[in-house]
């Protein structure tokens, strides 16, 4: 092990680089973390620390590494905005009444520029042409929509 001497920050840089570029295959942030530990042991070896210590620095690092950042940093890159696609993106948007709409009749609705069928999403309620709607919920090609109160002045 004497053929380490001065250099061993060296063989820990390298094995850093190493990990780190075999991360950019595996993409799983554990080789990552190894290398973190062992740029933290470079940084021992660099500080003249005993070859045991900067064993013990490296690999107290990477386990406090996997344990502490990795959960939170996938966690992170797991999770984003929850995107709405297609016709779920008219729910709870609000359109107005071209036709009437009945539970016994469907009636037609202008919302973000479309004309949709529509039905009440309360069978009791009848919407005049003209009223604002909200869309409770789509089923199939069909909008179910609740009138959207208004202050009377």
């Amino acid at each position: 092990m004497d053929w380490l001497g001065d250099n061993a920050w060296a063989v820990w840089l390298g094995l850093g680089f190493t990990l780190g570029v075999a991360e950019l295959f595996s993409l799983d942030l554990i080789l990552l973390m190894l290398a973190v530990g062992a740029i933290a042991g470079m940084v021992a070896g660099l500080l003249s620390a005993p070859l045991v210590v900067q064993i013990l620095v490296a690999a107290a690092t990477s386990v406090a590494m996997l344990a502490l950042v990795r959960p939170s940093v996938v966690k992170r890159l797991h999770s984003g905005p929850e995107l709405t696609m297609s016709h779920n993106k008219l729910v709870g948007q609000q359109g107005i009444v071209t036709q009437a709409v009945s539970a016994l009749e469907p009636g037609r609705i202008r919302v973000a520029g479309e004309d949709w069928t529509a039905k009440p999403y309360d069978d009791l309620v009848s919407i005049a042409p003209g009223e604002s709607v909200e869309i409770l919920q789509i089923r199939g090609a069909t909008a179910y929509v609740h009138p959207v109160p208004r202050l009377e002045s």
